[in-house]
């Protein structure tokens, strides 16, 4: 395996509030890395840092070989171009139809103008995603798995090499869950994606994860394959191990 993303000794505040003090976390190109911790430990700021929609204090972000910390602004948004979002909530307009949604990066990422093009790469995608034909629906007509899947599908329709999911099973039933999470298993091994999460499922971070990074108190407390994390002899990752796998074989 070969890193696709290193971020190294990265440290960011707002104020006098340290969000990021000295994380150290690599991602290797091809696995699925999840991002776990207690809430408002950073977690997100990472994220857009990593995407350089935020400047760290200090420190480095590299993507391959390009330094995104040092990237001028034209550079960043050819580097975004390598990247997808899925955001916690999918953040579909609400105001424009599936297709029309699924286009927008299309058309204002890539610059594809050509409705034709438009018309067969939604239909990819929402074939792929198990929704075929609902092109023509508003976010409000669909159920909250639904709408999940199609900001997945958003996501991927430019064709990224990484893909970032913020809190993908947030507000669904277990049931529904666990199909955003074989979603992103499939967008792994079927697309080759490298995907990075993060998630409070842990349960469910355990069982589709290559590696687990356990972030707390602004650094890496603990990074491994999820055998070894589920070992960690760290106060606050024993307790999160304890309060989530109680009935739970790791």
């Amino acid at each position: 395996m070969s890193a696709i993303v290193t971020v190294t000794n990265l440290h960011k505040r707002f104020g006098s509030l340290v969000v990021l003090n000295g994380i150290d976390v690599t991602f290797e190109q091809g696995q699925i890395t999840t991002i776990i911790g207690q809430s408002g430990t950073g977690k997100s700021v990472l994220f857009k840092n990593m995407i350089g929609i935020l400047k760290p204090d200090r420190g480095e972000i590299w993507y391959r070989d390009t330094c995104v910390t040092r990237a001028s602004e034209d550079e960043l948004i050819e580097l975004r171009r390598s990247f997808g979002y899925s955001f916690q909530g999918a953040a579909l307009f609400d105001s424009m139809t599936v297709a029309e949604n699924i286009a927008f990066p299309l058309r204002e990422v890539l610059g594809i103008r050509d409705k034709r093009e438009h018309s067969k790469r939604i239909a990819e995608m929402l074939e792929w995603i198990g929704l075929p034909g609902i092109e023509s629906k508003y976010p409000v007509e669909l159920s909250g798995g639904m709408r999940k899947r199609v900001g997945v599908a958003r996501s991927l329709v430019t064709k990224p090499e990484v893909l970032l999911f913020d809190e993908p099973t947030t507000g669904l039933d277990p049931v529904l869950g666990e199909t955003i999470n074989d979603l992103v298993v499939r967008v792994n091994e079927e697309l080759g994606l490298t995907c990075i999460l993060i998630t409070h499922d842990i349960q469910a971070s355990f069982r589709i994860s290559d590696r687990i990074a356990f972030l707390s108190d602004g650094v890496i407390a603990e990074e491994g394959t999820p055998q070894s994390v589920s070992k960690s002899e760290h106060p606050m990752v024993r307790k999160f191990i304890e309060n989530s796998f109680s009935l739970l074989e790791v």
